[in-house]
Order: C-alpha cells, then structure tokens, then sequence
C-alpha cells in the first residue's frame, strides 16, 4: 500500500512540475527578445563595474548556520547515544 502511495505522490509531483514547464514556455509566446540596455558593450569594450563587493557578511552567515546545523546533529548524537545506555 506504501508503494501505492509513494508512486502516486511522484506522479502527480512530476505532472505538476512538468506541467508548470509547459505553461512557462508557452507564455513566451515567440516574441523577440527587447533590445539590449544601452550603454554597456554598445559600441567598444566597456569594464565591468561593481567594485569590490561586501562578501564578508554573508560567508560569516553561513558560518554561523554550518556551525548551528552541526552542533544539533551532535547534540542529537549525544541524546541518541545517552538514551541507548539508559535502555
């Protein structure tokens, strides 16, 4: 009965996914794409712009979650653990 189910979640996920592909390639509805902005690349090689972009927030972001999401695995290892010698 488990397989039942689990083959028709699959099937109606993959019809949905499917499905919305579909759609979106229809709404482009073969109309050539607008012109390029001006200004950049128009007639010469312009450098690219930007800058030095702030990365430093967002790798110490990630740090922190890496450091968080280990911790609860460990920290649910050790209750795993702790709950095996007390049975």
């Amino acid at each position: 009965m488990k397989k039942i189910e689990k083959m028709v979640r699959v099937t109606l996920l993959l019809t949905l996914f499917l499905g919305w592909g579909l759609l979106a390639s229809a709404q482009s509805g073969g109309a050539p794409p607008p012109p390029p902005g001006g200004g950049h690349g128009g007639s010469t090689n312009q450098p690219t712009g930007g800058g030095p972009a702030p990365i430093g927030g967002g790798i110490a972001i990630l740090l922190t979650l890496g450091a968080a999401y280990g911790g609860r695995k460990v920290y649910r290892y050790w209750q795993d653990q702790k709950e095996g010698l007390e049975e």
